[in-house]
């Protein structure tokens, strides 16, 4: 057993750090250099770096500590050790990886003249008789790709993003209003800083596009590929629908007793999860089995237990 958790931690530090790299990637190498900020403190650091020019990673871990700090003392220790590690090895990579590779775009056509002074981002490149055409769209979807699959990785490891979604959970104490509208407020805010500081409304668009293909791939990453439904089945022919899940889908279930509302007659229901192709033999069968059934399906976008995901690990 302590053999299978070293396996299971080691598995997560692997993925926490590659997340953090390919985060570092997609910010120095795609993000900034198209000035976007599609949300959190490296979104607002971006821009910070090409106002006033500092290293992003400074920036970033500037923000990030005292929101950590701010966040516990509020909130209580919701930040366990891998959000503290996610926020130290993004800053290194990213640290890394702008002092190594520069602001440059890999994504662009046309030439980029290096700048004449040392540290310089994309904007004071141009301005130095530097130039390239930018492919916006095309660097928008490789960034989010690359954000998507890098906090996806951070997240399985069992991390937290932290940084300015600390804002949200403390907006969400005293507003009660939901985490998840005050994370889009927090983050359209800080993706609006790029218009007001560049003037340029395709800024902020793109950025918002980015968020949107950085949240599906999130999902996709997290919860894998696999779709699965969960069927309420009211049905009279109890033995015929328990006896084909059980005996040809090898599926387990639970029988719910339960009172008809209007008739008051006692009626019985079968509480099933199963994989998509399970569903669908299920749905063209359960007409034999019972004509008069009825089912309510639900979309189910996790399943933990027994013969789906195991339960995590507690740390």
């Amino acid at each position: 057993m302590e053999k299978k958790d070293f396996k299971q931690q080691f598995v997560a530090y692997l993925l926490l750090v590659l997340g953090s790299a390919l985060f570092a990637v997609g910010d120095v190498m795609f993000v900034n250099p198209y000035l976007m900020a599609p949300g959190g403190t490296y979104g607002l650091s971006n821009v910070l770096n090409t106002v006033w020019p500092w290293k992003i990673a400074f920036y970033a871990i500037c923000m990030d500590i005292p929101l950590l700090i701010i966040g516990t003392l509020i909130l209580g220790p919701k930040f366990g050790v891998k959000t503290i590690v996610s926020t130290v090895l993004i800053f290194l990579f990213t640290l890394l990886l702008e002092s190594i590779w520069g602001y440059n775009p890999v994504i662009h056509d046309g030439a980029i003249v290096a700048s004449p002074i040392e540290g310089r981002n994309m904007v004071e490149i141009l301005n130095n008789g530097g130039w390239f055409e930018p492919d916006y769209f095309l660097n928008t979807v490789v960034a989010g790709l690359i954000y998507g699959v890098a906090i996806g990785l951070i997240f399985r490891s069992g991390a937290t993003s932290g940084g300015s979604d600390i804002i949200s959970m403390i907006l969400h104490k005293y507003t009660k209003i939901s985490l998840g509208t005050l994370v889009l407020i927090v983050d359209s805010c800080i993706t609006l800083t790029t218009f007001i500081a560049f003037g340029d409304i395709r800024l902020p668009i793109y950025s918002i596009i980015l968020i949107f293909i950085e949240s599906k791939v999130i999902d996709l990453v997290v919860e894998g590929t696999k779709s699965y439904k969960t069927a309420f089945i009211v049905t009279d022919k109890l033995d015929e629908v328990k006896e084909y899940i059980l005996n040809d889908m090898h599926r387990g279930g639970t029988c719910i007793t339960g009172e008809g509302l209007y008739n008051g007659t006692e009626r019985k229901m079968i509480y099933v999860t199963m994989e998509r192709a399970d569903f669908v033999k299920l749905r063209s069968n359960l007409r034999r089995l019972d004509p008069a059934a009825f089912v309510n399906v639900i979309e189910s976008s996790e399943i933990m237990g027994k013969g789906f995901k195991a339960l995590p690990v507690e740390e």
